[in-house]
């Protein structure tokens, strides 16, 4: 991939439940503009621009006066789909990334292969509950989306943590970190990194 491309891409949603434009740079330096009616998950969504260094731009609105669900699990949706079109055909990429990452009393451990094959494996000691109105089952729910939508083989781990906070908080984290190192670009890397030639 010649130095000078600029992955990055542009999805807009629109469906009787939900309105998302989002707009991402996978080789940016974390700044974000992040613009939905639920405040936790905005503040989720900027620390995984930030810490992921990925510029990114969210403005979504959708029927939160029923559920936070329909939004939160679109935003993953379209979150997936601007990876995989900012990849494109992944050549030169790292492709396998993971990251551990402690938070006060939580360590959440997150590996990641983009490999178009979608997989979800999700432990966390927080599942349930609520941050404020957030309810923590769209927790799953969001990386369920992005999961299926960018074909991710995604593992999270969280073996301790008792704060939910911090829990969901190292989540979003590490799999920035992680996201960030799998779509690393490598000078060794001619094709895509795969026996098969194809990802």
């Amino acid at each position: 991939m010649p130095a000078n491309k600029i992955r990055k891409s542009r999805i807009k949603r629109e469906t009787k439940e939900t309105k998302i434009d989002l707009a991402l740079q996978i080789d940016g330096t974390g700044q974000y503009k992040i613009d939905t009616p639920i405040p936790f998950f905005n503040h989720m969504l900027e620390a995984f621009a930030r810490h992921g260094l990925f510029d990114l731009t969210v403005k979504a609105s959708g029927d939160v006066e029923v559920d936070d669900h329909h939004l939160v699990e679109d935003v993953g949706l379209v979150l997936g789909q601007a990876f995989v079109k900012a990849v494109g055909a992944k050549a030169g990429m790292v492709r396998y990334g993971h990251f551990s990452l402690p938070m006060d009393d939580t360590l959440a451990n997150v590996a990641v292969d983009f490999c178009g094959r979608p997989a979800l494996v999700y432990n966390s000691p927080v599942k349930r509950g609520k941050i404020k109105k957030f309810d923590l089952e769209l927790v799953h729910e969001f990386f369920q989306a992005i999961t299926n939508e960018a074909g991710l083989n995604l593992h999270i781990n969280v073996p301790y943590g008792k704060n939910k906070h911090h829990v969901v908080e190292a989540i979003f984290k590490s799999f920035a970190k992680s996201m960030d190192r799998a779509t690393q670009l490598d000078p060794r890397i001619s094709h895509v990194l795969s026996t098969k030639g194809s990802l």
